[in-house]
C-alpha cells in the first residue's frame, strides 16, 4: 500500500469530504417543562425554502450557514455550494454574502428581509445569545476570516451588524460557545499570519468581548486535529463530541471553565453502535441536554478518505464517479435524532428525521416547541434547498 502523508490526507479530506461545517450554539433553551423538559419525539413538516441568492437563478441550498435567533427573528445565510458543476467534475466551491431574516408563521418560516454582507461567509461558528447572534471566523475573505461579529435585527426586520473584535488567527470548521464575557473558540482549521494555509488543530482559546483580548487555554485532548465537532455548554461545562480529520471520531470530552481542565465523557453510542457526528448540528434544549441532527457515517467516511488519497488516475476517477454519484441512502449518514444528557452522561435516540440526513445544516430553536433545519448537505458536494420545521413533543 502506498504510504500516505498526513498533509496530503488532510488536503484531500477537505476538498472532497469535509464540505459541510458550521456550528450553531444556543445559550437560549426551550421553555421549562418541569419534570417533562426533555422531548420524546419530533413531528416534521416542510417549512418553506429560501429564495435564490442575488446573482443566482435558483437556490440549490448551502452548507455551513450562519444561523441563530434574535428577538423573534431567525437569521440564516452565507454557506457554500457548488453552483456551476459537480465537485467530482472539478466544480468550484462558492460561498455567499446573502443573509435572510425569517419570521415564524404557523409553523413555517416567512422571509422578512433578504440582504447581503460586504463579504462572503461560510463554515464559521454561530452563537445565539440574548444580545444577538455572534458569528466567529468563517470567511473566504482573509481580512474577515478572524472576525467576531454580533448580528441583531431591528423591529422592522433589518439586519444590524457590529464588529466586536478580531482573533489573532483565522478559523473555520471550529467550535465556539459563550460564557459570561468570554467566547470560547477553537479546534477546526486555524491560520495565523505566519501560516501559509489553514491547519487542522485541537487548540482552544477564550476571547474577551469587552477588551478584545484572546488567551490560549488548555488544548482539547484526544486527537491533535479535530474539525466540525458539536459543542454545547451543559451543566456549566463545555461538552465537545466527535468531529474528524483523516478519520471520523466518536469520542467526547468536557471542559471545566474554572479549572481549565478537560476530561473524557461517554463516546457517542446508541443501541451498541458507535455514531460519528462529524458535520452534525446541535442545539441546547435544557440545562443538561443537547439535541443533535446529522453526521457522517464513520465507516464510509474513513474508507472514502483512504481511497481518495491512495487511488490514482483512472481508478481515482472511477471511485469519484461512484462515491459522489451515490444515493444519499448508500452513504449511511446519521438519521437518528440524538439527545445527550450531561447529568447521566448518556446518549439516546428519539427517532429519525424523515428526510435525507443533513450535514452542515442550519439548525435552530424557534418558539412554541419548534426546531428548524435549514439547508445543509445530503451527500458530499450536494446540498438541499429544503427547510424543515419540527414540533417537539414531551410525552
Amino acid at each position: 500500500m502506498r504510504k500516505r502523508t498526513k498533509a496530503m490526507a488532510i488536503a484531500i479530506a477537505s476538498i472532497f469530504v469535509l464540505s459541510t461545517g458550521g456550528v450553531g450554539y444556543n445559550s437560549k433553551v426551550l421553555a421549562d417543562k418541569g419534570n417533562n423538559n426533555s422531548p420524546r419525539r419530533i413531528l416534521w413538516e416542510h417549512a418553506g425554502d429560501l429564495e435564490a441568492q442575488f446573482g443566482q437563478s435558483k437556490n440549490i441550498g448551502t452548507a455551513g450557514l450562519l444561523i441563530g435567533e434574535y428577538n423573534g427573528y431567525i437569521i440564516a445565510g452565507g454557506g457554500a455550494n457548488f453552483p456551476d458543476k459537480p465537485v467530482a467534475e472539478g466544480g468550484a466551491k462558492k460561498s455567499y454574502p446573502d443573509i435572510y431574516i425569517l419570521k415564524e408563521d404557523d409553523g413555517k418560516l416567512k422571509q422578512v428581509n433578504h440582504t447581503t454582507l460586504d463579504y462572503e461567509i461560510a463554515y464559521g461558528s454561530s452563537i445565539t445569545t440574548d444580545e444577538g447572534v455572534y458569528y466567529i471566523g468563517g470567511s473566504t475573505n482573509e481580512d474577515e476570516a478572524d472576525n467576531v461579529t454580533l448580528f441583531t435585527v431591528d423591529k422592522k426586520g433589518n439586519l444590524k451588524s457590529k464588529l466586536i473584535g478580531d482573533l489573532p488567527f483565522a478559523i473555520s470548521d471550529g467550535i465556539a460557545v459563550k460564557k459570561g464575557n468570554y467566547i470560547y473558540v477553537g479546534l477546526g482549521k486555524q491560520k495565523t499570519e505566519k501560516d501559509d494555509k489553514y491547519k487542522s488543530s485541537n487548540k482552544m482559546y477564550k476571547f474577551n468581548i469587552k477588551t478584545g483580548e484572546t488567551t490560549e487555554i488548555a488544548s482539547m485532548p484526544g486527537e491533535d486535529t479535530r474539525n466540525q465537532a458539536v459543542a454545547q455548554i451543559l451543566d456549566d461545562k463545555l461538552y465537545v463530541f466527535s468531529g474528524g480529520d483523516t478519520v471520523a471520531y466518536t469520542d467526547g470530552y468536557r471542559y471545566n471553565f474554572n479549572k481549565d481542565k478537560w476530561e473524557s465523557v461517554s463516546d457517542i453510542e446508541v443501541n451498541n453502535k458507535d455514531i460519528s457526528l462529524l458535520g452534525a448540528s446541535s442545539v441546547k434544549i435544557n440545562d443538561d441536554e443537547m439535541l443533535v441532527i446529522g453526521g457522517f457515517d464513520k465507516t464510509v467516511y474513513d474508507y472514502a478518505v483512504d481511497k481518495l488519497n491512495s487511488l490514482k488516475d483512472d481508478e481515482l476517477l472511477e471511485f469519484k464517479k461512484s462515491y459522489f454519484g451515490a444515493d444519499p441512502s448508500e452513504l449511511r449518514w446519521n438519521k437518528q435524532i440524538l439527545i445527550y444528557n450531561a447529568e447521566e452522561d448518556s446518549w439516546r435516540s428519539i427517532g429519525e428525521v424523515p428526510f435525507d440526513a443533513p450535514c452542515g445544516a442550519g439548525v435552530v430553536l424557534g418558539s412554541k416547541d419548534k426546531i428548524y433545519s435549514i439547508n445543509g448537505e445530503i451527500k458530499p458536494g450536494t446540498r438541499t434547498n429544503r427547510t424543515y420545521s419540527g414540533t417537539l413533543f414531551y410525552k
